[in-house]
């Protein structure tokens, strides 16, 4: 794949796909970190006279709901917000285009002087984006020269702006590129597919709340690792598999045969929690029991909220014997303080390794490490969560990333 520092740009028009999916809450931009993440790769085609013409997606435009529904959201996932913040963090104007297609589009991109920067309308508000419809990747790809993919978060999504854009680009003997997040994301995550000598042994950690969501992740995971350490709600599916009660936990009954398969097939390898910690309500306000069992036999009316002190013990000692690790998914309901000791053990124990390999694969984990001060402690931390997920499960290929090959 070509990068974005080999490319010679000056004067061509560079479509960009970002990742620009900031939090907004009343038209402010509550965490710019997405924004801030995407800066070298605009920095680096400025710095080379290239006329930069940014897309991307904001949040959910549902086409199938009624008119003033979606013109509701709509109105929600304006992207004129990201343009403001955008120039003030490059100190320079950049031209927002509030609409997705047209003249004033065309006129806008057609107009760009070297080193000026394009902000094009929520890709979103056209139903084809996510259906990658050829019309709308055509009517993009007119747009330059050239095309840069800078937008991990969706690189696991064959949408127009995507993969259309450079599909098309590509046929036509124009150059596709990726950015310098992309390159990160992909140099980080395939060393987590592609498992050498030298990092193991290689332990995974997953949580959350779904085995359903994580079937192919863990089948890849059983065929790479030497130690897969499962937490959260999903644990509590294979805990029922085994026999053990589950109380009013989430638990996903279709799936207790697949679970059992999986940890005839792990022969060991699969390390589950040994210990709870329940409460007889998820909502704080309708709550007035926390218990810590010695068990993860979890009684009627209760539900397991986190992992227990042995188990955070125990998961602990096998994160100390890993040369390199992968984890995604909290081990409790760490957005309430009174269950975030699992998810904090975590950090912990991998703060405490020494020259090992660590990735955070993004999502709610990436989300925990923050909100407890330990990202500067992984290795990694991933910008996509399903990107990061869906990297692992296909061996290293998303559309996205392909189509640039």
């Amino acid at each position: 794949m070509l990068t974005v520092r080999e490319l010679n740009v000056k004067g061509q028009r560079v479509i960009v796909r970002v990742d620009f999916n900031v939090p907004l809450k009343g038209g402010e931009i509550r965490d710019d970190n997405r924004i801030v993440a995407a800066l070298p790769t605009i920095k680096e085609l400025l710095a080379k006279g290239a006329r930069v013409i940014l897309m991307s997606h904001l949040g959910k435009v549902k086409h199938k709901e009624a008119p003033e529904v979606v013109e509701e959201q709509k109105k929600k996932n304006n992207m004129a917000p990201v343009a403001k913040r955008l120039g003030e963090l490059l100190g320079q104007e950049v031209i927002f285009v509030p609409v997705t297609r047209g003249e004033e589009l065309e006129k806008a991109a057609a107009s760009l002087k070297d080193g000026q920067v394009l902000l094009m309308q929520n890709t979103r508000y056209e139903k084809g984006e996510e259906k990658n419809d050829p019309e709308l990747a055509a009517i993009w790809a007119k747009l330059g020269d050239a095309f840069v993919m800078d937008a991990f978060g969706s690189a696991h999504r064959a949408h127009a702006s995507t993969y259309g854009i450079p599909e098309l680009l590509k046929k036509e003997g124009k150059p596709v590129a990726v950015g310098y997040l992309v390159e990160k994301e992909v140099a980080n995550l395939t060393r987590c597919v592609d498992v050498k000598k030298c990092d193991r042994p290689y332990v995974a950690i997953l949580g959350g709340l779904k085995v359903s969501d994580k079937i192919k992740v863990i089948e890849s995971l059983l065929a790479k690792c030497d130690k897969i350490l499962i937490g959260g709600a999903m644990a509590f599916t294979f805990s029922k598999a085994l026999g053990h009660p589950t109380g009013t936990s989430p638990v996903e009954d279709d799936q207790l045969d697949y679970a059992r398969g999986c940890l005839e097939k792990a022969q060991g390898r699969i390390v589950l929690p040994i210990d709870t910690v329940v409460g007889d309500a998820f909502d704080p306000e309708q709550r007035t029991t926390i218990q810590v069992l010695d068990s993860v036999d979890v009684p009627d009316g209760f539900q397991g909220l986190d992992i227990g002190p042995k188990t955070r013990e125990l998961f602990a000692k096998e994160i100390s014997k890993a040369k390199m690790l992968f984890w995604n998914g909290p081990m409790g309901v760490f957005e309430q303080e009174e269950f975030q000791k699992g998810t904090l053990a975590i950090c912990e124990a991998v703060a405490k390794l020494e020259g090992s390999f660590t990735v955070c694969g993004g999502g709610d984990s990436a989300a925990a490490i923050k909100q407890f001060g330990y990202a500067k402690k992984f290795s990694h931390v991933s910008t996509g969560g399903g990107a990061s997920l869906e990297m692992i499960e296909n061996d290293g290929h998303l559309p996205g990333i392909d189509v640039l090959k």
